[in-house]
């Protein structure tokens, strides 16, 4: 989206009739795009990636406006509770907007008013634009008057916002609020409101100051690069040529936890779609890579052939809460890596909040016991098992382990060092566990809601 004043360049200029109508045709088509992606999210409950990926509008775009409407949604998602406060207090009666695609136009049109660098008329302009577009010629006042009562008024309310309570469901805040306080829930529901920074792995840690330079980025102590901007994956210096891949300083640490792996045989629990596989196949490991998904593991297949770890990884699909392995308990390496909310990564996926329930986190609990069980069963003594999700809730996390250790005697923790994490005090917590919150790391852009214990078997 241009700025204000290439914005006003762009209006003064010589062009062609043609080439202007070719300009605003593209910056409709954007925001219709955004307003379909935004309606099947909120109304369908379709996740964010699948919505662009299925949007017909979306593949037309340029680069510039794919990324303006993914910006546009992503905001407007990280802002809705905000913007849907602001829309009420707009209107004379807020209980009488029944029309879902009404809403997310106004929405959508808020959101570009205060939380983008869109320029105050053109956001009123082309959400009058949309209404008109999609047959809603009649509602065309009411959009225009209610985003020009947000211009005059939207600040001094924005100022009386509490948007960590607005921005969050109110169920996953009351969890938070339970499991970490009042002010760390608070914490935690304001870094989610940022966007996350776009985190690589890299094959051979040694070239890290090369890969440095030719991806834009910067090293943690943890050992990942992490770039300041964003951008496509695929338009990166030789991401065809398998030396690195996209995997967030979270999630990169629990294959840290099992100190040197080369020739070391690891079972990989969950494997798909394989960004720890490849982390362990790169360590030098030997992985078993065990998932019940072959279509999740088609993907980890192609992964691992993009960067020539295919050797180093044999491929299974079983239900890992019943799958046995044929040599009994004798395992000695396990990464379980359980099916979870994922509400630690809300910064990289800001649809979470919409698609999850408390229900569906009933069902995951559930999954998750039974996981780390029959992992259990697999582990030869004196073994080491990892289990890690990247949800911030509790019972996904510290309750699921503590209520393993207090049914199972002959298994212990192994406490987690900071200098196993990069030297990040803060991750670790008083039981020696990891537990990452979106706000640590503050001074490097913060990191993603992250847990893993390290457990080992005693008899």
């Amino acid at each position: 989206m241009p700025t204000q004043n290439n914005k006003d360049k762009d209006q003064n200029s010589a062009s062609p009739p043609e080439e202007m109508a070719i300009f605003e045709a593209d910056i409709l088509s954007a925001r219709l795009c955004a307003l379909e992606i935004l309606d099947h999210i909120i109304n369908q409950r379709q996740m964010l990636d699948q919505a662009i990926e299925n949007n017909k509008i979306f593949l037309t775009l340029s680069v510039r406006d794919r990324a303006f409407v993914r910006m546009l949604v992503s905001t407007t998602l990280r802002r809705l509770g905000q913007i849907d406060d602001l829309v009420a207090r707009a209107q004379e009666r807020p209980d009488s907007l029944k029309s879902l695609s009404l809403r997310n136009i106004l929405r959508l049109g808020a959101c570009q008013l205060f939380f983008t660098e869109v320029p105050d008329h053109a956001a009123v302009d082309t959400s009058v634009r949309l209404a008109e577009h999609i047959g809603m010629d009649r509602q065309k006042g009411f959009v225009n008057g209610l985003l020009r009562g947000l211009i005059r008024n939207g600040k001094d309310w924005i100022a009386k916002q509490d948007p960590a309570r607005l921005n969050t469901p109110e169920w996953l805040l009351k969890i938070w609020i339970a499991d970490y306080g009042l002010r760390e829930a608070a914490r935690i529901a304001e870094a989610n409101a940022t966007e996350a920074r776009l985190d690589i792995r890299i094959k051979d840690e040694t070239a890290w100051a090369h890969w440095c330079e030719a991806l834009e980025a910067r090293r943690l102590p943890t050992g990942t690069l992490r770039r300041t901007e964003g951008g496509n994956i695929r338009d990166f210096k030789d991401f065809d040529k398998g030396e690195w891949w996209v995997q967030d300083a979270a999630s990169a640490l629990p294959a840290r936890l099992f100190g040197p792996l080369e020739g070391e045989e690891v079972l990989d629990i969950c494997a798909a779609p394989g960004g720890k596989t490849m982390q362990l196949a790169a360590m030098g490991a030997n992985v078993t890579a065990l998932d019940r998904s072959a279509q999740r593991l088609k993907k980890l297949e192609d992964n691992m052939k993009r960067m020539g770890l295919q050797d180093r990884v044999k491929i299974i699909a079983a239900d890992a809460t019943v799958w046995t392995s044929p040599g009994g308990p004798t395992i000695q390496r396990i990464l379980l890596d359980a099916p979870c909310s994922a509400t630690g990564t809300i910064r990289r996926h800001p649809d979470l909040p919409y698609l999850k329930t408390q229900r569906d986190l009933d069902g995951l609990i559930s999954i998750q016991t039974r996981l780390l069980e029959q992992a259990g069963k697999l582990l030869g003594i004196g073994g080491i098992l990892i289990y890690c999700t990247c949800s911030l809730q509790k019972d996904e996390g510290e309750r699921q382990v503590n209520a393993f250790l207090a049914r199972f005697g002959h298994f212990r923790r192994v406490p987690i060092k900071p200098e196993e994490v990069g030297g990040y005090e803060e991750l670790i917590d008083a039981e020696g566990d990891l537990r990452c919150l979106p706000f640590h790391l503050a001074n490097d852009d913060g990191i993603d809601g992250f847990y893993a214990a390290r457990l080992t078997r005693l008899a």
